[in-house]
């Protein structure tokens, strides 16, 4: 009967439960599974939370979609929605001054009045209590005519209480109601001023509506997602009509920026630990899955002698780690589904609501990012074992694995880099990440080769000891293998000790941009012959550092001697900065927190303005154009001689435009000032109102107190998801000791039997770790300092300097890692009888 050879299929799974029992494929597992479970648990958590966000945007605006008009919005869109089946709701806000009776104190303050009718709001409810400390309710009411529902804050401003009036223009309203979340609120500044809420019957009545007034109009509708998405569509194309001005759909985006930029912070800093993992991971598996193939060499030659084909044992392998790649993929899916549970308890509060469940999406990119971590990575030097010959049987030194060809590596490490950077969801951090990482690996393997050779020409062995001869002829005599050990050592380390900076530097540079002692209040409106006063009681109360300057109106009315319409820009936020006015200031000296970016800022430069990068950029302006401002009614000009640098979420005094000048004649000014409260007085805002009732005092603890939570929150996420990279980062370490054990083994067996002592061969293997640590730390320190510093500056967007002794701290930890990972790898070498591995080296 003639013997058949078994087929690909029965050779591969006779392989894989081989393997598996064998513990060959422990390691490719865990590093597969540790890539994919990063990934992934990030991946499930930013699902749902964008979904969440998408759920809640509704909410945020008060609608599914919502028109925002500087003017009372034509009918034709109320009926064009109505014609639709959708729900609309209309509301109208302004700033005004709310005041109290002159029998209970008279006192002022600035409000934030708003007008709703029924229906509003059309999705999410106003919460309200009876009191300021009472219990609040969700209410789909709204106030009953006569009645005024407001923010406790007005309450403290005027002094008064629920059940009391309150006089808004020519009417006086009852306070009803305590107003604890408006869903719909926004983040404008004027929204920060303490809300007002009447019935829009009463409007008429207050005579508060004039020509001349700062309106804002907004028509929310609500129904199925087909007819709002039609109505969008009508409406956005009735806006970009000709002639049509202040006019807008809002969305998520325009209701809470500084939560959307804290978010988006948060993402990418998960995203960028998440890639770390996986790119380590990557590392590990390709070095794994040589050592793999490294030890069935002889395997495979008995298997060619046996009459197995080349095509079969490829067909085997590949099967094989398809199946591996597949069983860690799902592992490791499962394993960040039920991580990113953790997320969800850590970052609670960003979406009030519960989170809806994921999609698949990401399920998806585990799979496919795991099977290509295989089989990009793993599979090139393993299918090498189909091409052993069969002469290896009785010849040792045939057969040795090659350098995976340039196309296969090439292939594979293009599309781990695809799905890297579909996974980062950020180009520019993506690509930086795996571009940086990638420069990383060259470089060290460049350096490392060098260094290797320069080591050998430099060690005088007339003179050195004995163990240092011995080590350096060591990694000379075989410089592939040390430029693989040093490069995959410093690739592990500099993912680490980047890791380490993100812990600590880049967060503690994060945390600063908005510092726990940034200003919380913001005062506007304060008269050019209060300042002296002002400033006075502010030092009296115990604010010794705060922002003043000059706030002036004025809007662009010409660039480059041209008349500026909004119709001359394509960008809606360009139109929309053309159509309103600015705020403007000048001072003589640069303000500390605005850095000059390009030309330079001359104190009381004539003609000379200095413009906020970013609306240069939104409007086209360069350095050199002259821009014209309307200010009451009188045009002033100016040359743009520098750009700034602003964080409008550093809670300082930012403007867009400043005169470089001490004073500007003949225009209309008042004063904003920016400064910290004073701990534990109670009673500074109501003196402060009180003794100056024309100005608006902001209170923005609250909103500091949330960016600063959701940070603490943010920071809890990225720790926890460190520990996954710290152990790809050790997987790392300990493959790339342990690559070689087979080769030391051998070496060490020979002079064993030369008669070198197990203390000489000690100390030899010692210093040959410690120079691979140190040359390695030193290296990794040095691109992750470069690395972390470009993430900083155009991934997260703020300032960061490195320690300079970072490199040092990196190669001493380099040499103390490789010193236990090689002792804990290669334990056993110096254990093994001399017989026993040269039979195995000669077998």
């Amino acid at each position: 009967m003639e013997h058949r050879p078994p087929s690909f299929w029965q050779l591969g799974w006779r392989s894989l439960w081989r393997d598996w029992r064998a513990g060959e494929l422990r390691l490719l597992v865990l590093a597969v599974t540790l890539a994919v479970a990063a990934l992934t648990a990030v991946g499930f958590f930013a699902d749902r939370l964008q979904n969440g966000l998408a759920r809640d945007a509704r909410a945020l605006i008060g609608g599914d979609a919502v028109l925002s008009s500087d003017n009372l919005p034509p009918p034709a869109f109320e009926a064009q929605a109505k014609s639709l089946g959708l729900q609309t709701a209309q509301t109208l806000g302004f700033p005004t001054m709310g005041r109290a009776p002159d029998d209970l104190g008279g006192a002022a303050r600035l409000v934030a009045l708003k007008s709703v009718g029924e229906g509003y709001p059309l999705r999410g409810s106003v919460r309200v209590a009876e009191a300021p400390e009472g219990v609040d309710i969700a209410t789909r009411e709204i106030p009953a005519p006569g009645t005024a529902w407001v923010d406790a804050a007005l309450l403290v401003a005027l002094d008064l209480k629920v059940g009391q009036p309150v006089l808004l223009g020519d009417a006086a309203f009852t306070l009803s109601r305590v107003i604890v979340v408006e869903p719909d609120r926004g983040a404008g500044f004027m929204s920060f001023a303490p809300r007002v809420m009447i019935n829009a019957a009463d409007l008429p009545a207050t005579g508060l509506v004039q020509p001349a007034s700062r309106l804002n109009y907004r028509l929310a509708v609500a129904g199925d997602d087909g007819p709002v998405a039609e109505f969008t569509r009508w409406a956005e194309a009735q806006i970009e009509q000709p002639g049509v001005r202040g006019m807008r759909l809002e969305s998520l985006q325009g209701g809470r920026p500084e939560m959307q930029q804290t978010l988006a912070r948060a993402e990418k800093f998960l995203n960028l630990v998440a890639l770390l993992a996986a790119l380590l991971c990557a590392v590990a598996v390709a070095i794994a899955a040589r050592g793999f193939a490294q030890r069935h060499l002889d395997d495979c030659a008995m298997l060619r002698v046996l009459g197995l084909s080349q095509a079969s044992m490829a067909r085997a392998y590949t099967l094989e780690f398809a199946l591996v790649g597949l069983f860690a993929s799902a592992l490791g899916v499962a394993l960040g589904y039920a991580v990113h549970h953790a997320f969800v308890v850590l970052l609670a509060g960003l979406v009030e609501a519960s989170l809806p469940a994921p999609s698949l999406a990401p399920v998806a990119l585990g799979l496919g990012m795991g099977l290509t971590l295989m089989l990009a990575f793993g599979l090139p030097p393993v299918l090498q074992l189909a091409q052993v010959p069969p002469l290896r049987v009785i010849r040792r030194d045939v057969g040795q694995l090659k350098p995976a060809t340039l196309a296969v590596l090439g292939l594979g490490v293009a599309g781990f880099g695809a799905l890297l950077l579909a996974a980062s969801r950020d180009l520019l951090l993506g690509a930086i990440a795996v571009g940086g990482f990638a420069a990383a690996v060259l470089l060290f393997a460049a350096v490392s080769y060098a260094a290797v050779r320069l080591l050998r020409a430099s060690v005088n062995e007339t003179t050195a000891p004995r163990a240092l001869i011995m080590a350096t002829r060591q990694l000379s005599a075989r410089p592939a293998y040390a430029v693989v050990q040093i490069s995959a050592l410093a690739v592990g380390l500099m993912a680490l000790v980047l890791l380490v900076l993100l812990r600590t530097d880049l967060i503690a540079s994060w945390r600063n941009a908005t510092p726990p002692d940034a200003p919380n209040r913001f005062v506007i409106n304060v008269q050019p012959e209060q300042g002296d006063a002002f400033q006075q009681q502010l030092r009296d109360s115990g604010v010794d550092r705060f922002d003043w300057f000059p706030m002036i109106r004025g809007r662009l009315v010409s660039i480059n001697g041209k008349t500026v319409v909004p119709d001359d820009f394509t960008s809606d936020r360009a139109q929309r900065l053309v159509d309103r006015e600015f705020n403007l200031s000048n001072t003589a000296t640069l303000p500390p927190h605005n850095p000059v970016i390009a030309g330079s800022w001359t104190e009381n430069e004539a003609d000379a303005l200095s413009v906020e990068e970013g609306l240069a950029e939104e409007l086209g302006l360069k350095l050199g154009d002259r821009l014209g401002f309307d200010i009451a009614g009188q045009v002033t000009e100016g040359r743009i001689t520098s750009l700034r640098k602003v964080d409008w979420g550093s809670m300082r005094v930012n403007f867009f435009v400043v005169f470089p000048v001490a004073e500007l004649p003949n225009v209309p000014v008042s004063y904003i000032s920016a400064f910290r409260a004073p701990e534990g007085n109670v009673q500074f805002d109501n003196s402060l109102v009180r003794a100056f009732p024309n100005i608006t005092n902001v209170d923005m603890s609250q909103t500091i107190a949330q960016v600063q939570r959701v940070l603490g929150q943010v920071i809890s996420a990225i720790e926890f998801l460190f520990a996954f990279t710290l152990a790809a980062g050790l997987v790392v370490l300990l493959a790339a000791i342990t690559a070689t054990r087979g080769e030391r083994e051998r070496e060490f067996a020979i002079l064993r039997a030369v008669g070198a002592s197990s203390g000489l061969l000690r100390q030899v293997q010692r210093i040959e770790l410690l120079g691979v640590g140190l040359l390695a730390g030193f290296l990794a320190s040095v691109v992750a300092v470069a690395v972390g510093w470009a993430l900083a500056r155009y991934a997260f967007e703020f300032a960061w300097t490195a320690s300079p002794l970072v490199p040092l701290a990196g190669s001493a930890a380099g040499a103390l890692l490789a010193l236990a990972a090689g002792w804990w790898g290669l334990r056993s070498v110096l254990r093994t009888p001399v017989v026993e591995t040269l039979r195995r080296a000669t077998s």
